[in-house]
C-alpha cells in the first residue's frame, strides 16, 4: 500500500502546507475540499485552521445558505458541523485507519446569523481493529454565541498491517 493511499490525512495536511500561507491559499485549499465533497462544497465553507486532530472553519451568511425564517438552514448547519468534524478526523487518523460516519446529530440552540465558525477536536484513543468514537463540533456566532452542537460518530478501522 503506497504512503498516498495510506494515509488521507497526511493528503490533506500536506495540501493545507502547501495553499495555506499564500494568499487566496486558504481559499484554493477550501475549494478543493468543496470539490472532493460537492454537496459539501456548496454551503461556501472556508477553511482558517487545520492540524492534526483540528480544524476550525468560516461560513458565510448568503441566500443560498439561508431559509425563510432569514437565518442559515438547519442542514447548511449540519453540513458545515460535520465537515470540520471530518477534517479534524482525518487528520488525526494515523497511516492505515479508515474513518466512516455513521450517525450524525444536532442541537440548534439559536438562530444562526452572520459569518459563523465552526471548531471540532479529535483525540484517538488506541486503535485496533474497528472503533467507534463520538466527534464533537460547536458552531458559533460572530458573538461568540454557540448556535449549533454536533455529535458525529465515527467508525474507524485499522488495517492489521498498520497495528504492527
Amino acid at each position: 500500500m503506497s504512503a498516498d493511499a495510506a494515509a488521507p490525512g497526511a493528503r490533506l495536511l500536506a495540501q493545507w502546507k502547501r495553499w495555506h500561507r499564500v494568499p487566496g491559499g486558504r481559499r484554493v485549499f477550501s475549494w478543493l475540499v468543496g470539490r472532493n465533497a460537492r454537496y459539501t462544497g456548496t454551503i461556501g465553507a472556508r477553511i482558517v485552521e487545520l492540524r492534526p486532530g483540528f480544524a476550525r472553519a468560516t461560513m458565510g451568511d448568503r441566500p443560498l445558505v439561508r431559509n425563510h425564517l432569514k437565518s442559515i438552514h438547519a442542514v447548511a448547519l449540519v453540513n458545515f458541523a460535520e465537515v470540520v468534524s471530518g477534517l479534524a478526523m482525518l487528520t488525526a487518523l494515523p497511516a492505515g485507519a479508515r474513518g466512516i460516519v455513521t450517525g450524525l446529530s444536532i442541537e440548534y440552540l439559536k438562530k444562526a446569523r452572520g459569518t459563523l465558525i465552526a471548531e471540532s477536536t479529535v483525540v484517538l484513543p488506541e486503535l485496533g481493529g474497528s472503533t467507534t468514537l463520538e466527534v464533537g463540533a460547536t458552531v458559533r456566532d460572530g458573538s461568540g454565541d454557540e448556535v449549533a452542537r454536533a455529535r458525529v460518530r465515527w467508525l474507524v478501522r485499522l488495517a492489521p498491517e498498520a497495528g504492527t
